[in-house]
């Protein structure tokens, strides 16, 4: 299937021919459905906690040991997406064709200064006029002026403050983590996943800030920069499932997706980490509800740590494993697991493969999603699954792992009431005080194949299991609601004018 130059070129990326040939065959043979149960709701699978379930979490967090905290953010996309409209109006407009009043370049134009990146000095005073709205556009996205277009969402300014402050995502993301990632030594580790090329952008803002935060809130920052492995990058096919080669034979590879990250997040050696995308910020005004949510799920996820590892000391001390205080214990263990994780298991033959199947799904890392009301916004959904084990989980699922042709997996979908906001906290210790390999417990049956182009030309890409799909699959998982103020993604441009975002 390669030639010794594609062998060198597989080996140079940190890949190995034996991988690339697997991608290939995953391509050839597709990712099974994922196996619904049912979706998970309030009635199971979600917990809504009252408000006094809410300040209990929020107490228990405060006074809970961890061995470290960390904020981790993937924050490696471009902002080509967040401005895709915009890129399509100003083609238009430079074909010398007005855009309508009412489509996205227009609005974009007649709002610009709403926007916190509103420089008078560089886009004068709005006009009605398609010249104007050229302007605007151009200076916007190109080099012409801000270059928007070709930098990461991490460094594009949100929002601007009544004393004129303007913040950029990044910098949101700093003003966050000292509020509630903070360890007790006043630091805030926050490792940040981005491109190689834009790690000079980053570092400018985050140089621009440091000084002036760290007196503010009086913490010290601990940032980390890091990448997605080029050896991650996946193969990409052509439509018969054969290595697609570029206009100078070379295969194609692709980034995997978030999915990948799993590596990165694996090289954290702190206990505790959140995990919050580069996008889902809003002003300061709405830290004090963000952070009090993040300090719940912080809370609920210390919980379920200290009640997993509590019941596998139990099962530690028992020396006897068919004793009545051992199946007692283990009748305990199963109700719990089956009550607040969903998890159901087949029945054991015997009373050492209990133990040992009970053991298996007690000692593994842990995470708490926050779950957001279905308001129609983007976002995978919670579900219960059925295991290759036989047992049953709490996992969330992206559409295009779901078999759409199946009536009950439709009805699940149909029916499901909340959303992945991707608001998550991690515990990644097991109960020895040991970091878990986060990579033994992905399921690599989880990933993705989606049609891409290259220079016109059709192809397969072949995506990783997503960070918090396949690649958590095998951790316990817990649901929480959360209210939807919480959740201010910008995934367009035009969501900086929605209130989250104004001052």
């Amino acid at each position: 299937m390669f030639q010794e130059k594609d062998i060198r070129q597989i080996e140079e990326r940190g890949s190995s021919v034996k991988t690339v040939e697997e991608q290939v065959e995953r391509f050839k043979k597709g990712f099974p459905w994922m196996k619904i149960v049912a979706p998970a709701t309030p009635e199971r699978g979600i917990r809504v906690l009252d408000a006094e379930e809410e300040a209990a979490a929020v107490e228990y967090y405060g006074k809970s040991e961890v061995n470290g905290k960390c904020k981790f953010v993937p924050a490696s996309g471009a902002a080509s997406r967040m401005f895709k409209d915009l890129f399509s109006g100003l083609d238009t407009l430079r074909s010398g064709t007005d855009v309508s009043p009412d489509s996205p370049a227009a609005r974009f134009a007649a709002n610009i200064r709403s926007f916190a990146f509103y420089d008078k000095a560089l886009f004068g005073e709005p006009e009605d006029t398609a010249g104007y709205r050229k302007s605007v556009l151009a200076r916007t996205l190109t080099e012409e002026g801000l270059n928007y277009g070709s930098k990461p969402k991490g460094v594009i300014k949100f929002h601007r403050y009544a004393d004129g402050e303007v913040r950029t995502a990044f910098a949101e993301h700093l003003v966050e983590a000292q509020n509630y990632m903070r360890n007790q030594d006043g630091t805030a580790n926050i490792v940040v996943t981005i491109s190689p090329e834009h790690q000079h952008l980053f570092e400018q803002v985050y140089e621009s800030v440091k000084a002036e935060y760290e007196s503010r809130y009086g913490v010290k920052y601990n940032i980390t920069f890091t990448y997605q492995d080029k050896a991650t990058d996946t193969v990409a096919v052509d439509v018969e499932n054969r290595p697609f080669r570029t206009e100078t034979d070379s295969l194609l590879f692709r980034p995997a997706g978030h999915g990948a990250l799993i590596y990165n997040l694996n090289n954290i050696s702190e206990e505790v980490v959140s995990i919050k995308n580069i996008d889902n910020v809003a002003n300061e005004r709405l830290l004090p509800v963000t952070a009090k949510y993040k300090k719940v799920l912080l809370g609920k996820c210390l919980e379920l740590r200290d009640r997993l590892h509590g019941f596998l000391r139990e099962l530690d001390a028992c020396t006897d494993l068919c004793s009545d205080v051992c199946k007692t214990l283990c009748d305990r263990i199963e109700a719990f697991l089956d009550k607040e994780l969903c998890i159901s298991l087949p029945a054991a033959s015997d009373c050492r493969t209990r133990v040992e199947m009970l053991r298996k799904k007690l000692n593994r890392p842990v995470r708490v999603c926050g779950m957001v009301k279905n308001q129609g916004e983007p976002g995978g959904g919670p579900f219960i699954i059925a295991e290759k084990d036989g047992s049953t989980s709490l996992q969330i699922l992206e559409s295009v792992q779901i078999n759409m042709a199946d009536e009950k997996a439709r009805a699940a979908l149909a029916s499901a009431t909340h959303f992945n906001p991707v608001d998550i906290v991690c515990c990644l210790h097991d109960y020895k005080g040991q970091s878990f390999n986060l990579l033994e417990h992905v399921d690599h049956d989880a990933g993705f194949i989606s049609s891409k182009s290259y220079q016109g030309r059709e192809l397969k890409a072949l995506e990783l299991p997503g960070l918090w799909n396949g690649s958590m699959s095998d951790w316990n998982t817990l649901f929480v609601e959360v209210p939807l103020e919480t959740f201010n993604p910008v995934k367009v441009v035009l969501d900086l004018l929605r209130p989250a975002h104004q001052m």
